[in-house]
């Protein structure tokens, strides 16, 4: 193999375990003493195996006769090192375990905390599958060798002594253990740099095929409706196809090396019996000295595949570990600024756009990033209402999430009550603006938890007053539970509109001083909607006061606005009144009376509001 996870796996991977060890020093050292009593406890019940045969069983034969003392001193020194070879094998699994799940669990918590630091523009270029798979499998295999590492290394102190006590006891039996421990470890270093593509192939198969699974999931409707369940399944087989294969190409490696590790310990045990029984007849060594060799050969069998369990899995390691690496060293991280707002002020925020442009990063380094904005200037008085309208493309979206600063402007400032957005602390922007946006969330809990999101300071009549400005009060109420109701995964039991309005009552009881609505309520009947607008423009008492920014379609709602700013193109063309942009721009009046026509259609669809949802989580329209 010429590829370079192939050539360097091994150091790669020396340097994966080189970390976890200087993380987690304490707990490696108590593994590895537990090891190396383990080891050090073989070679010593080689020797005194061989003493009992030797000195006890072979002279018994001789005279006939069997004495009880020295059988009782033998049984009692092979039980006491059985006893702490139990308190090795204990400190040494206790240890490894204790280590790689700590490390397993201490590397999710850094990646999704990665991914929260990340930016959203990080996120669109990464399928939600892959980011599964790197904070699941990948961490997995990253510290998978962790588990036989501390094994290894005390294998390889026993190895040190037990080579050391074949030259105390004849040369030649050392040389029969030189001539096979490096074999041993000559053959893992090769079987480790043929497993490492094989294995580097399969972590990135595994990634894809949950990445597959996880978008037919959550496309379930459109694959429904639209008919594809043969060619999804033909997709998720294809790709699952491969990972089996890419897997059995993995096993089979193993097929063909495992026998050769498992031989050869013992060939040397035979190399060791033809060698000893020569030396035997020359003089040279006595009948405890050949057994205890034997012997010793016998039980390093089991511990040396220690060092050829760690060498496995170091190209699954290596994989695993630079896919976690990736997202760990991804750049572009959404910094926070020292400043907090007052979270006691209750009046309405002041936005401002000022010179805004925005391009989005190209999927490829070496092409240029796609302009949506560009010199986006505009304010959002405290307590006035702005619509933001324009054509599909124009950049209303890419506005809305400039507003919350899920995404930072390329040139220009936008400025949250005066102060630049990326300076403001990430609780106080929190605490001070709310996005709802056109797509709603809702996560599989209760009503009640899906607008409170455990905040603190929210009680339930917090949340009822929240329903009633979203307008969702009336059909919470009817719910079994109430506000007790579980909604299911993603709201699948309520309507379009309703998880629409759910959302945005959840935005509403954190009583934001800016609320950002990316066409929030698209899903909810026209007259639903003007209800909601003016419930937010004046709003009872216990609501928020609140400055609104609105990505708008229909014509009552933009005409609810204190003011409009068109967009066409990434660039404001125009602002003013409804009326006024109705009477002085063209483009203005045409897509506004084009949104009109659509709503005035003699054969209108019906909204997502009217739709029943099936406990598939499919949705079928219904006449009410």
């Amino acid at each position: 193999m010429t590829s370079r996870t192939s050539r360097d796996v091994l150091g790669r991977g020396l340097s994966v375990l080189g970390r976890a060890i200087r993380e987690q020093p304490r707990i490696f050292a108590v593994a590895v003493t537990g090891s190396v009593l383990f080891g050090g406890l073989v070679i010593a019940s080689a020797y005194i195996v061989g003493a009992v045969v030797g000195d006890v069983v072979v002279p018994a034969v001789e005279r006939g006769s069997v004495g009880v003392a020295a059988i009782a001193l033998a049984a009692g020194a092979l039980f006491g090192i059985s006893v702490l070879r139990v308190v090795g094998i204990f400190g040494r699994r206790l240890g490894a375990g204790y280590m790689q799940f700590r490390l397993q669990a201490a590397y999710r918590r850094r990646v999704t905390r990665r991914y929260l630091d990340l930016p959203l523009s990080w996120h669109q270029r990464n399928a939600t599958g892959t980011l599964l798979s790197n904070a699941n499998s990948d961490v997995e295999a990253a510290w998978y060798p962790i588990a036989p590492l501390p094994f290894a290394v005390g294998t390889l102190v026993m190895l040190v002594g037990a080579v050391a006590s074949l030259f105390v006891t004849d040369w030649a039996l050392a040389l029969v253990g030189l001539a096979v421990f490096p074999a041993l470890f000559a053959l893992n270093v090769i079987y480790s740099r043929w497993m490492a593509p094989r294995q580097a192939r399969a972590q990135r198969l595994r990634a894809e095929v949950s990445g597959i699974a996880h978008e037919s999931f959550d496309g379930a409707l459109v694959v429904k409706t639209m008919g594809r369940e043969a060619q999804e399944t033909a997709r998720f087989s294809a790709r699952a196809g491969e990972l089996r294969d890419a897997l059995i190409a993995v096993g089979r490696l193993r097929g063909v090396f495992d026998p050769l590790l498992e031989t050869l310990p013992s060939l040397g045990t035979l190399a060791v019996l033809v060698v000893g029984a020569f030396r035997l007849r020359q003089g040279a060594i006595t009948v405890t000295e050949l057994v205890s060799v034997a012997f010793l050969f016998t039980v390093l069998a089991f511990p040396v595949r220690a060092i050829g369990w760690v060498l496995a899995e170091l190209p699954r390691s290596v994989a695993g570990w630079d896919r976690v690496r990736r997202v760990l060293d991804a750049t572009g991280e959404m910094r926070y600024g020292d400043v907090a707002l007052d979270p006691a002020d209750p009046t309405p925020a002041t936005l401002t756009f000022a010179d805004v442009g925005f391009a989005y990063e190209p999927a490829e380094a070496d092409l240029p990033g796609v302009e949506v904005l560009g010199e986006v200037s505009f304010t959002v008085p405290p307590g006035k209402t702005v619509a933001l309208v324009g054509p599909t493309g124009s950049g209303k979206s890419t506005i809305a999430a400039l507003a919350v600063r899920l995404v930072d402007p390329h040139t220009g400032t936008i400025r949250l009550d005066g102060v630049d957005v990326r300076r403001l602390t990430a609780g106080s922007l929190a605490g001070a603006a709310a996005l709802v946006a056109q797509v709603p969330f809702v996560f599989d809990d209760t009503v009640r938890a899906n607008i409170s999101l455990d905040r603190p300071g929210i009680a339930d009549e917090d949340v009822w007053v929240a329903l009633r400005l979203a307008e969702a009060d009336g059909f919470v109420a009817a719910l079994p539970d109430g506000l007790d109701t579980m909604v299911g995964e993603r709201g699948t039991s309520l309507s379009g509109g309703q998880r629409q309005r759910l959302t945005l009552a959840r935005a509403l009881a954190g009583r934001p001083r800016l609320l950002v609505l990316d066409d929030a309520t698209s899903a909810v009947d026209p007259r639903v909607e003007a209800a909601i607008l003016a419930g937010l423009r004046a709003p009872t008492a216990g609501g928020p006061a609140a400055s609104i920014l609105v990505v708008a379609y229909r014509r009552a709602t933009i005409a609810l606005a204190d003011e409009v700013i068109y967009l066409e193109q990434g660039r404001v063309l125009a602002r003013g009144t409804h009326a006024d942009l109705l009477a002085t721009v063209a483009g203005y009046a045409d897509l506004v009376t084009a949104y009109e026509q659509a709503e005035t259609d003699p054969q209108p669809q019906r909204t997502p509001d009217e739709v029943t949802p099936l406990a598939s989580g499919l949705e079928i329209e219904v006449d009410r």
